[in-house]
């Protein structure tokens, strides 16, 4: 019966390389369209003299990853951020065998867009890193709450009824515009391990990269026991979920 429905178990296997392979191109390239837009902004702003402006800035930031999610969303999730990528894990909604490949694909985007942007521009300064303007301590707290608004936002518009794509973009890309507004003077606003770790290569700015993994990691955790117990108990399966799908 299996067979006839799905096909024999090495097709089986063949669909579900293929669709990985789907998944880990589209988060290499919506991460890389993320951090080049995004950064890109930065750069050219510097370049142009202050052309584009922080809430120019701020909205690139937010609308490349409505954007993305539009694009991409029915491909990969379009997760676009390791601490995205964990929290989903830890909520039971992605399986633990593809953690490590999405997170290298969404790194490896936004490494790949980095370097673009650093042969672009050879004198583009930082090129987008994030570098706090507050003390090490102080952007941590900063970046753990900041990532833990945005993937409260990731996990209530991915739930139920309000699972749609036009939904979770705006939501979602409305957030990351928002808090780029009003925290991207302090701490760069990065809410994504990706997003910081281009940047920080290629310009060789890594006295507080840490903080830029850590605080959004952090953030994204804490998230998952705070959906669980604000909203019904089917907003996050928990570890049985997890072990289901991995």
């Amino acid at each position: 019966m299996i067979r006839k429905r799905f096909g024999t178990e090495k097709q089986v296997l063949g669909l579900m390389k293929d669709s990985m392979s789907k998944s880990l191109t589209a988060e290499f390239f919506g991460t890389f369209s993320l951090v080049f837009a995004g950064t890109g902004a930065i750069v050219v702003n510097d370049f142009s003299a202050g052309a584009i402006g922080h809430v120019g800035i701020a909205l690139t930031f937010g609308l490349i990853v409505m954007a993305m999610i539009y694009c991409l969303g029915d491909i990969s999730g379009a997760h676009l951020n390791p601490a995205v990528t964990l929290g989903f894990w830890l909520a039971g909604r992605f399986g633990g065998k593809n953690v490590i490949p999405y997170i290298l694909a969404q790194c490896g985007g936004g490494l790949f867009a980095s370097g673009l942007l650093r042969g672009m521009f050879p004198d583009g300064g930082s090129y987008g890193a994030t570098i706090p303007e507050i003390s090490a301590g102080s952007a941590l707290i900063f970046e753990f709450i900041l990532t833990l608004i945005l993937m409260m936002t990731i996990l209530s518009v991915t739930t139920g009824a309000k699972e749609e794509g036009v939904t979770a973009a705006l939501a979602v890309g409305g957030v990351v515009a928002l808090e780029a507004m009003f925290a991207g003077p302090v701490t760069g606003a990065s809410m994504n391990p990706a997003r910081s770790l281009g940047p920080a290569l290629v310009s060789g700015q890594l006295g507080d990269l840490w903080v830029y993994i850590l605080g959004p990691i952090l953030g994204a955790f804490v998230a998952f026991p705070l959906c669980r117990f604000s909203r019904d108990s089917d907003c996050c399966s928990g570890c049985h979920a997890v072990n289901r799908q991995s």
